[in-house]
């Protein structure tokens, strides 16, 4: 199993993004965290800083959307190039129309669920998208804490995915470190975004190595 590393840059250095970008060149791709101030009770950036990322960054954004009216701005983010956009469920109206349409710009298409939200709400959709987010904190901040009920949430999903025989990618997005990676890897997850155990270590991109290596190691346990 294919396993991916994404460094959030929720947890970078917004005056230095394109230093910050560099120092991560050997992750998977860089995890956009995009907040609108109304559906998560924090406000990072929109379009503008989004488009200026992808006309630096050498490796492929993911831009996850933590906003309301998905139906009007993702296809807007997918337009600038981004390797994948990723919705939340709890947001978007027109699910199907607004998969189809990001995906008309080329862009890989995800949709995700917060802690709360169980996985049936997915489950339609799931032979039509590229991507599962599943969040393993509260979204809006960055640096919390692993929620331990998270990890039946991704085996359960894990489950779906097979029973399916769908390919779709399994992120996880909350709390990843090294101390906990390896578990949910044994889940069934093959995406994982982390954001303070890649950007507060010494050296980023031997986290990112470590990270890498701990998760595989748990996926030989599926």
């Amino acid at each position: 199993m294919d396993i991916r590393i994404q460094p959030s840059i929720l947890s970078a250095d917004f005056a230095n993004l394109e230093t910050d970008f560099a120092s991560i060149s050997s992750a998977d791709g860089i995890h956009v965290d995009v907040m609108d101030g109304h559906f998560v009770p924090n406000l990072t950036f929109g379009l503008p800083v989004v488009k200026r990322m992808q006309e630096i960054s050498t490796l492929p954004l993911d831009v996850h959307l933590m906003i309301e009216d998905l139906d009007r701005w993702a296809v807007e983010y997918a337009k600038l190039g981004v390797f994948s956009v990723t919705m939340h469920i709890e947001s978007c109206r027109d699910v199907v129309g607004t998969i189809k349409a990001v995906k008309s710009t080329g862009s890989r298409v995800g949709l995700a669920i917060k802690p709360a939200t169980p996985i049936s709400a997915i489950e339609p959709y799931l032979a039509i998208v590229d991507q599962v987010l599943v969040m393993s904190v509260e979204p809006g901040f960055g640096g919390q804490s692993f929620i331990p009920e998270s990890l039946q949430k991704i085996r359960d999903l894990k489950a779906k995915l097979n029973a399916l025989s769908l390919s779709t990618w399994l992120q996880v997005d909350g709390g990843i470190n090294l101390e906990n990676i390896e578990a949910v890897a044994a889940t069934g997850a093959d995406t994982f975004v982390a954001g303070s155990a890649v950007f507060t270590a010494s050296d980023r991109a031997q986290s990112i190595v470590s990270l890498r290596d701990s998760a595989l190691k748990g996926s030989l346990t599926l």
